[in-house]
């Protein structure tokens, strides 16, 4: 049976000076923004003709995204996106819980005009994205995320926060769960709040109980118990 073509449309490839790493980024962003799903080949011809370089740096960017957790190598059948288990999903959302509170609490101490600023633009365009529009709002979601994380001027949070990411933007695309829960623009509204008014507590907490709700309903779809 042959595969579906790999969906790259949409995503402009600019040539950089070191092929290699340029092939990377790209690849890390197509499987981060979802164009391509956990569970979806890829194949280094394929992609090496689609991106007009060669087999070499193709081979290279997705041994770094195999070690990066964001694709899985098997023997004779090339690499994959990576699909999270329910364990690791499980994992990966009680992390997720003590690292966005931290981030919070650190925001709402630590946070520049800059900061401020960026936060509310990413909000809002997290809140006007339109409905129906899985792919956007779980990419403006991760943003809104990371603009908190870069609010709590904190290079090892930082650190820790991408590799989260990176798991976190697989069980979305997996699950699909995003716009499933009522509460998701209200408790988002909280947390930017607080931070806003520097309640390092009061943020924390409303963060934490974002990732609760959100885990509580990533868990049901897999099959899990909360």
């Amino acid at each position: 049976m042959s595969l579906p073509a790999l969906n790259l449309s949409g995503l402009s490839f600019a040539r950089p000076t070191l092929v290699r790493d340029g092939v990377y980024d790209h690849l890390r962003r197509v499987v981060l923004d979802g164009d391509l799903l956990p569970g979806e080949r890829l194949g280094e011809v394929e992609l090496g003709e689609k991106l007009g370089v060669s087999r070499t740096p193709i081979r290279e960017a997705l041994m770094r995204l195999v070690q990066d957790g964001l694709l899985v190598a098997e023997a004779n059948k090339g690499v994959r996106v990576r699909t999270m288990t329910a364990a690791e999903a499980r994992d990966a959302y009680v992390v997720r819980e003590e690292l966005d509170g931290l981030a919070a609490a650190l925001a709402a101490a630590q946070h520049t005009p800059a900061d401020a600023d960026a936060l509310r633009t990413a909000l809002h365009d997290l809140n006007a994205s339109p409905d129906g529009e899985y792919r956007t709002q779980t990419r403006l979601d991760l943003a809104f995320h990371r603009a908190i994380t870069q609010g709590a001027r904190n290079g090892a949070l930082s650190d820790l926060a991408r590799d989260l990411e990176q798991r976190v933007a697989l069980i979305k695309h997996q699950t699909r769960t995003y716009n499933a829960h009522p509460e998701t623009a209200a408790q988002h509204a909280a947390i930017l709040k607080a931070i806003l008014a520097r309640d390092a507590d009061q943020a924390r907490a409303a963060a934490r109980l974002h990732v609760r709700t959100f885990a509580a309903l990533v868990m049901h779809n897999l099959g899990e118990l909360a």
